[in-house]
């Protein structure tokens, strides 16, 4: 697994090599052909076409994780939607971005601690508030899962591991994995964050108010 770090001028920082010493830095209109499955691509928003470029690297197997001098929730909600598994600080000190980066490549999702406590507490919120329109298009997308997928997805948008699913359903985790990827197609979602998001249509919405 190689580090790519996509800039516009190609130029690796100092505190990006301390991360990691092999890590390698390339240009926009380069990193497409250059990385290879399982590879991770930092990404910097600086860089014109960023979004353009999360599904092309994706594509190709690899892990983005998106750098930004100025988060916010939305660029955030933004890559993760497009494809990326990631979202930090440009800045962001070296044993930081060693953590994002065992996050990522564990299938993981990296996000700021308030972004995640609002998605959280948006998705409990759309739960328990449910528009009855919204109602309807979960109603919609459940309907097109068997049974058991239903039983998998809905647990998953509670919030529950792998291993409580498999305890809550009585199967195996093999299973739960085996269903997720069905769903997951079925859906057209890349990962639990999409997943949850899908099946929750107003927890977005919810961070307008922030």
């Amino acid at each position: 697994m190689k580090h790519w770090f996509v800039t516009t001028d190609g130029r690796l920082k100092a505190r990006w090599e301390s991360a990691f010493p092999a890590s390698m830095a390339t240009t926009p209109d380069k990193i497409v052909d250059q990385v290879q499955p399982g590879d991770v691509a930092w990404l910097t928003t600086m860089v014109e076409n960023w979004s353009e470029l999360i599904p092309a690297i994706t594509a190709n197997g690899a892990i983005v994780v998106i750098l930004s001098y100025v988060p916010n929730d939305r660029e955030a909600l933004k890559a993760l939607d497009l494809g990326a598994r990631g979202y930090v600080h440009t800045l962001a000190a070296s044993d930081v971005l060693i953590q994002v980066a065992l996050v990522v490549s564990n299938q993981g999702i990296w996000v700021g601690q308030e972004l995640l406590a609002k998605v959280v507490g948006g998705t409990f919120k759309a739960l328990q508030k449910r528009q009855q329109g919204a109602e309807h298009q979960q109603s919609d997308y459940l309907n097109l899962l068997t049974e058991r997928e239903r039983g998998v997805a809905l647990a998953v948008a509670r919030g529950a591991t792998n291993k409580e699913v498999a305890r809550q359903l009585d199967i195996t985790e093999r299973t739960v994995k085996a269903h997720l990827s069905a769903i997951f197609k079925k859906l057209a979602v890349r990962d639990r964050l999409q997943l949850i998001l899908k099946l929750t249509p107003v927890a977005e919405r919810t961070l307008e108010q922030f």
